[in-house]
């Protein structure tokens, strides 16, 4: 516990200003996402870009993927939340997935785990030492789930958010980015409550989508 006392302080200190704005900026987009409000795309880019760097300099391979996999998320989500109908009311409502098509982030978060830890396993061997394959790969896999289902307003999304959030707090821990682990903390806490919002957005919109 001392340690973790220790190295909590000592990495807050340590804090660079780029991860300072990106952090702030990744809550910042949560929030926005929690309240279906645009400006979660144009807020994300900055943290997304941001941590591209920050990621790759940490060695975490897998979370710059996802950061790349954000920014072209975010270009395709923003598009998606700002189409109008010919009553320019926004064409995508918060929704829950149906059917069949309940088992296709299943699926998605599968074939990108696999990916990602066969690809960060081989780095790891050949010029990572440092990298953490098996958290790495989990902690991207559940994030490019969670972005594809928030682009097109699904509520399932922020279970993976939740998932994400907890890989990533003892993640980026370890790697001395104690302020992003943080981040990761307070973003939990948000995605619980951008999960309740959305739920209850869904049922007035869809009551037998429970």
């Amino acid at each position: 516990m001392q340690w973790i006392v220790q190295s909590f302080i000592q990495g807050m200190l340590q804090t660079g200003w780029m991860e300072l704005v990106a952090v702030l900026a990744g809550i910042a987009s949560v929030w926005f996402s929690k309240k279906e409000h645009i400006l979660v795309y144009p807020v994300g880019l900055v943290n997304t870009l941001f941590f591209v760097y920050i990621s790759i300099k940490g060695h975490l391979y897998g979370e710059a993927s996802v950061n790349v996999y954000y920014t072209i998320m975010s270009i395709y989500g923003w598009w998606l939340w700002i189409k109008k109908d010919a009553q320019q009311q926004p064409t995508l409502q918060i929704a829950y997935l149906k059917g069949n098509a309940q088992w296709q982030p299943f699926v998605f978060f599968g074939f990108f785990y696999v990916i990602l830890l066969l690809l960060l396993t081989w780095a790891k061997q050949a010029f990572a030492p440092e990298a953490i394959p098996w958290a790495d790969a989990f902690a991207s896999a559940t994030a490019y789930t969670g972005m594809w289902l928030m682009a097109k307003k699904k509520v399932e999304s922020w279970w993976w958010w939740m998932a994400t959030n907890v890989a990533s707090i003892p993640l980026y821990f370890v790697k001395g980015y104690v302020f992003t682990s943080v981040q990761f903390v307070v973003l939990l806490v948000l995605a619980i409550a951008g999960c309740k919002s959305w739920h209850e957005k869904a049922r007035s919109t869809s009551p037998k989508a429970e």
